[in-house]
């Protein structure tokens, strides 16, 4: 019995701003998500900012993916290199959805209102160089989330640092995201007309009240990874790359992923995450995932050069997720 219970403790469902969960980049997401050691690109905002300190020239990421249920996921970020004073990011993610219908117990079709449900992360990040081999950063960032009257607000931070050994081509990263207190929604559908007594007649029966709701958690993540380039010339380039997840809100699990390039113009890239994810409240579907995804990459004469990546995410009988990312180095 005792077993049997402490298999189904996951945590699964029990954090708030759950689309801070969603990866992001093409690129790194194709990687299968194991890009804490590699992070050499902007989407490193997200899963390890010390490695902004890798880019070199002023570059931008844009990303969007269409999600389940027509929900649409987009995310766009800066980074700018500062030399010996560091680098600077922003970085700003919004999942959207279409309007729905009001629907109560009374009208079950709906009251002819529409409401609207939202979520946004906005997010500024300072990174610097401590050594040659060692680089260190941190993201601070205003998550919102927002159901028709309803909001929350909450600010959270984010830290990496990443390690290159002697060992040429192996690289060590490690990043917390999403540390930060408890989230609650507040608004308009909190305040309600009491009634101290309504055995009184006579009485004020509309004072002014309010709901508190429970807060909860953010979905706190804890990544340790590695990477190594086992090929890098002027023609091929193959890494390999893993990572090692500790979230609050699953049990934990481990992300695998290799990128190809050839001649520094293409390349295919794989990934296989949510290995040794154990059973528990995350259904079967969602476990094992399997990524591909390649990419294009161009310099245009005296101009800024253009990365294009393509991601496919099999989702089991959810079916595929695609997702699409363009960079620009300037």
């Amino acid at each position: 019995m005792l077993s049997t219970l402490l298999v189904g403790q996951s945590n699964v469902g029990t954090t708030a701003a759950a689309f801070l969960d969603i990866g992001i980049g093409a690129r790194s997401l194709s990687m299968g998500g194991a890009f804490t050691a590699v992070a050499n690109d902007v989407t490193a905002l997200y899963w390890n900012p010390a490695g902004i300190t890798n880019i070199s020239r002023p570059s931008t990421h844009f990303y969007y993916a269409p999600w389940f249920a027509d929900i649409d996921f987009t995310h766009g970020a800066a980074v700018v290199p500062m030399g010996r004073m560091g680098t600077i990011g922003i970085a700003i993610t919004s999942v959207t959805m279409e309007e729905m219908k009001v629907r109560t117990l009374q009208d079950p079709e709906g009251t002819g209102e529409l409401f609207e449900v939202s979520n946004l992360a906005l997010a500024t990040t300072y990174a610097k160089k401590l050594t040659d081999r060692f680089s260190f950063g941190l993201n601070l960032k205003l998550v919102q989330e927002k159901i028709w009257h309803m909001n929350a607000n909450i600010i959270a931070a984010d830290i990496g640092c990443l390690f290159v050994t002697k060992n040429k081509g192996i690289r060590i990263g490690m990043s917390i995201s999403n540390f930060g207190s408890k989230m609650k929604l507040d608004g308009y559908d909190t305040e309600r007309d009491f009634d101290v007594d309504e055995t009184i007649f006579g009485n004020n029966d509309k004072i002014d009240s309010h709901l508190d709701t429970q807060g909860w958690p953010l979905p706190l993540i804890f990544r340790a990874g590695i990477s190594k380039d086992i090929i890098d010339d002027k023609i091929h380039k193959l890494t390999l790359a893993g990572d090692a997840i500790h979230p609050n809100n699953n049990y934990e699990y481990l992300n695998f992923g290799l990128e190809y390039t050839f001649m520094a113009m293409g390349s295919i890239r794989a990934g296989y995450s949510n290995v040794f994810l154990e059973e528990g409240d995350t259904s079967e579907e969602l476990k094992n995932q399997f990524t591909i995804g390649a990419g294009l990459n161009y310099k245009i004469p005296r101009g800024p050069r253009l990365q294009l990546d393509y991601v496919v995410r099999d989702f089991g009988v959810l079916q595929s997720v695609g997702g699409y990312s363009l960079n620009i180095s300037f």
